[in-house]
């Protein structure tokens, strides 16, 4: 018997044939089907492979839930791994293939690993693939290397994706994720007054379990409670899954706009929402878990609710010969309705006495019925072709006959879906009743509904959702909740108790029963890391890989807790639950990113001189989130001959360098001096007007934030600059700081990045060529000559007579130097004066690379030393730390383990041999060290064209006077290469300071 599609019933539209592929094979379905139940109707049982033992794995469910059915969806670019047959809507053109298979599905070299299961039970790699201590490790690292080549299901594409993602943001009064009976009624309810209600569904329509009903019981009631929902004006999203709760009412919302029959053209693939909703109802459902016998993991074997979902909604009979096992009266729905499709049915209810009305029920259907049975081993290889059945005798399980079958269906129970709670930290409690966890009452702002809530019947469900949904509308329009609607609602529903089991074991039989199959984690697997101590719920979960990868818990976390509390002989209770963290189901990265990919990964910010620049030559790099000239290359340079060059004609005339990316903070107040002086370690207090100091801003542990100038243009006026990675985080800095701690101070901190350009002007030729451009007024006063404009020194004047600027004699390249700040309308004719001036005096421009090569031979430290782990002492700045007073950082600076006198510290670096190169993120270690972390570490390195010879900066244990005479190897972990350096002063170029004093 095969698998067939009814001729009438379901809800598909067989007026609308989709055509799609599998494993390269045409196949047909309908609009409506899933992948699965297309699959399914196509008689396509085996869809892939397990994770560790390599078993065949077909359809095991007709939701989010399904463990069994993961396949690779497209190919090339658009190769999709790992979704879900179940959740995947078919679409024409669809190609899907099965996975985590070598050659095929039916032949896969990897099953082989079933032979060895005995060596592959939980924490094997743990146990079999650590090295040994001292060394002699070669063997086992090999091994981790095929451990990790062989971990993983599909395969992630290695091209760049070529869909598009957007990223949508809204707002309603009530948010109510799930639209079956429940969701419906609630959302309804709320919007009654005119509240705004959304509505979120994952499938593509609305219904939840009415659709998986038969049309004529089920429509009646789906067509009144979605005219309801119309009627009201309730927004309904469907294909959207809610994947996370989150604080302030945030909810995460990815939809499936582009993956659909009916996908229009510029469509993005997905849309990410971040939704925020004053009331939050969940009615999110509950899903059916299996029971843990022998091989349940065969293709053919599935859940009651996904036989009676393929029957009455796709219009399959899944088998002619069909078991169901069951331990609870909702599989009885499921029997009756195969049976009168056609199918011969038996069912094996674990409970040795049920309501009659239940027997009665079964016998008109034509359904047999055996109380005290339940499923002992699955039988068949690629698929069930029969079933070996227990019987409870004495309290015991005990063997008997065989059923011939070709489909299982089994209930083990329900487990409300409950992971949208737990993300907001909600906690959840056993219900020993119902024999599953539901949420513990909380005075949040979400309300669970339906069987999410551990309501069973239909009517129930429904009056649970115009509870909550009246509820709802009462706290958001601040009126009594005893004039909202308010049935007497019951948990549960069953006719005759659930009778809990969750794993039949025959005493000498040898089973292999799965309690996750996604993650072939079996009921011995359970048993073994409890022996072995992983008795918490989480432990458990991390040793045998349980609830983990796509399933999070939805299909074993019960079951799995179940027998660890059977082992450990404790209650359910005390088992507990592991998280439920976000995503509730697998989200796309392309999804989280949305736009921001490629050029648009991050804001891009230009200069007003970027134009100007790329006029002049420039090619460009990205520094944070600014554009700025790397190297202006003339001819046919390579970036080594060009900022070799930039950098040479900097030292013997004139270089000028685009700086307007530096951050920019314009500090104003009568209280601005004291707030400087708080901030900054160096003193501040007695800084005179027209003079700038360089200083050190710290965080409150001691460690250096950032460092920069600041001048001084009034007695309440300062112009503040930072590095420009770090001029936002300054910024934001200062401003918590007026707002929380000091908000006493009269000051007032305004962020003018954008508003001024900036160009250094360095080199022996530096101050004639700035002279040259200034006014006529200004040149006969000589503003910057050495009097007028000493080093740290400050002037207001203008260029041309006609452009307003700031001018501070500063120098990072080790050169005397001036820093020219005018406002950014002014940029380019700034420039245009400033390059003329310089062009005559055989002058240059220059970029980054040769900006670098300048502060390496100079010592100067930037981003790349000071990573959020450097004291001012460790990159040598000791001395500019107050003795007098306090500043943020003052105090934990102090700390023993910060002052230790074995703490990295910057030094210069040189190969040893001439014409040797290292690279940065080097390791440095002593030559008698063959392995560990090393001593040190190098930041930066350069040619140096001052000293004609490869240079480089970083830090290592003790500093200077502790390596000076020692022999050092700087290690290349990425070529893996060894050079021999030397230990220097890290200022290795003018190291008094003659020349940019002079």
């Amino acid at each position: 018997m095969t698998a067939q599609r009814l001729p009438t019933s379901g809800r598909i539209d067989r007026a609308r044939p989709i055509p799609f592929t599998w494993n390269g094979k045409s196949l047909r379905g309908f609009a409506g089907d899933t992948l699965a139940s297309a699959l399914l109707a196509n008689d396509v049982f085996l869809l892939g492979r397990s994770f560790k033992y390599h078993r065949p794995r077909g359809i095991m469910s007709a939701g989010v839930e399904e463990s069994g059915a993961l396949v690779t969806v497209g190919s090339g670019a658009r190769a999709d791994p790992n979704v879900k047959a179940t959740a995947q809507e078919l679409y024409p053109g669809l190609a899907a293939r099965g996975q985590n298979a070598w050659p095929s599905l039916r032949l896969d070299v990897g099953a082989i690993n079933s032979l060895f299961a005995r060596f592959l039970s939980a924490g094997f790699y743990y146990k079999t693939f650590m090295g040994p201590r001292g060394g002699g490790t070669a063997f086992w690292m090999q091994c981790e290397k095929l451990i990790r080549r062989a971990a993983g299901l599909g395969v992630a594409a290695r091209e760049p994706d070529p869909d598009e993602y957007e990223h949508a943001h809204s707002f309603c009064d009530v948010l109510v994720v799930g639209a079956g009976p429940a969701g419906l009624a609630a959302a309804a309810d709320a919007a009654e007054t005119g509240l705004d209600v959304w509505l979120v569904e994952q499938q593509t329509e609305l219904g939840g379990e009415l659709l998986n009903q038969p049309a004529t019981t089920a429509d009646k009631k789906l067509t009144e409670l979605v005219g309801r929902v119309r009627a009201q004006g309730v927004r309904v999203m469907t294909r959207a899954t809610v994947f996370g709760l989150y604080d302030g009412g945030v909810a995460g919302v990815l939809e499936r706009a582009g993956e659909t029959a009916n996908a229009r053209e510029f469509q993005p693939r997905q849309r990410f929402w971040k939704i925020r909703a004053r009331q939050i109802i969940l009615a999110t459902g509950a899903l059916e878990r299996s029971i843990a016998f022998g091989d349940n993991d065969r293709p053919g074997v599935m859940t009651a609710a996904a036989g009676r979902a393929y029957l009455n909604r796709y219009g399959i009979l899944p088998g002619e010969k069909i078991a169901v096992a069951t331990n609870n009266d909702s599989a009885y729905a499921a029997a009756t309705e195969l049976a009168d499709a056609g199918a011969e049915v038996v069912l094996l209810d674990a409970r040795a006495a049920v309501h009659a009305e239940l027997t009665a029920r079964a016998k008109r259907h034509n359904v047999t019925t055996r109380l005290a049975h339940a499923p002992l081993r699955a039988l068949g290889r690629m698929r069930v072709r029969g079933l070996a059945t227990a019987e409870e005798t004495g309290g015991r399980w005990v063997r008997r006959d065989t059923i011939p079958c070709d489909c299982l269906l089994v209930a083990g129970g329900w487990s409300p879906t409950i992971h949208l709670h737990s993300h907001r930290g909600g906690k959840v409690k056993w219900n020993a009743e119902l024999n599953c966890f539901l949420a513990a009452p909380s005075d949040d702002t979400v309300c669970i509904v339906g069987a999410a809530a551990g309501i069973w019947r239909a009517e129930a469900c429904e009056n649970s959702g115009r509870a909550a949904g009246s509820t709802a509308r009462a706290a958001l329009e601040k009126f009594s909740v005893k004039k909202t609607y308010m049935p007497k609602i019951t948990l549960g529903g069953d006719q005759t108790p659930m009778r809990p089991l969750y794993e039949v074991q025959v005493a000498g039989e040898q089973l292999k029963s799965f309690v996750d199959p996604q993650n072939d984690v079996t009921a011995d697997d359970i048993r073994l890391a409890a022996r072995e101590g992983f008795t918490a719920a989480e432990h458990l979960k991390r040793y045998t890989t349980l609830g983990m990868a796509t399933d999070g818990g939805k299909v074993g976390n019960v079951m799995g807790m179940a027998i660890l509390a059977a082992a450990r002989g404790v209650n359910m209770d005390a088992v507990g639950i592991t998280t439920f963290r976000p995503p509730y189901t697998p989200v796309a990265l392309g999804a989280l990113a949305g736009r921001a990919v490629q050029t648009h990964f991050r804001p891009l910010h230009r200069t007003p001189l970027h134009q100007w620049n790329l006029n002049h030559g420039a090619v460009m790099t990205p520094v944070g989130l600014w554009q700025r000239p790397w190297y202006f290359p003339r001819a046919d340079e390579s970036i080594a001959e060009s900022y070799v060059r930039e950098a040479t004609t900097v030292r013997k005339a004139v270089g000028l360098c685009d700086v307007t990316s530096l951050g920019k903070i314009a500090v104003q107040g009568p209280d601005a001096t004291e707030f400087l002086n708080r901030i900054y370690t160096n003193p501040f207090a007695k800084l005179p007007v027209g003079r700038a100091r360089y200083g050190i801003m710290l965080r409150d542990d001691g460690i250096v934030m950032d460092d920069g100038t600041v001048w001084r243009l009034g007695e309440c006026e300062y112009f503040m600059t930072t590095t420009t990675a770090h001029a936002g985080k300054v910024f934001s800095w200062l401003e918590e700081l007026l707002q929380t701690r000091w908000h006493n101070l009269r000051v007032q901190v305004t962020n003018v990045t954008d508003a001024w350009a900036g160009c250094a002007v360095a080199g022996p030729q530096s101050r004639e060529t700035l002279h040259a451009c200034l006014s006529a007024d200004a040149r006969a006063e000589d503003v910057v000559g050495n009097e007028k404009l000493p080093f740290m020194g400050v002037v207001e004047t203008t260029l041309n007579g006609d452009i307003p600027c700031r001018i501070a004699r500063i120098s990072f390249s080790g050169e005397r130097a001036y820093e020219i700040y005018t406002p950014a309308d002014y940029a380019t004719a700034a420039m245009e004066l400033l390059w003329d001036a310089a062009q005559s005096r055989d002058g240059c421009l220059y970029g980054l690379e040769a900006l670098g090569a300048l502060r390496i031979e100079k010592g100067h430290v930037t981003g790349a030393e000071l990573d959020g782990r450097v004291t001012m002492d460790d990159a040598g700045l000791g001395k500019m730390a107050s003795t007098k007073k306090s500043y943020i950082g003052s105090v934990l600076r102090a700390r023993s383990e910060l002052l230790r006198a074995d703490r990295p510290q910057l030094v210069g670096i040189r190969a040893k041999t001439s014409g040797e190169t290292f690279n940065a993120g080097s390791i440095l270690r002593s030559a008698k060290q063959t392995s560990g972390h090393g001593v040190g570490w190098i930041t930066a390195v350069t040619h140096s064209p001052a000293l004609g010879y490869w240079i480089g900066i970083g830090f290592i244990n003790g500093g200077y006077a502790e390596w000076q005479t020692r022999r050092v190897i700087a290690a290349d972990p990425v070529r893996a290469g060894n050079t021999e350096v030397r230990i220097t002063s890290p200022h290795m170029y003018d190291p008094t300071g003659e020349r940019m004093h002079g």
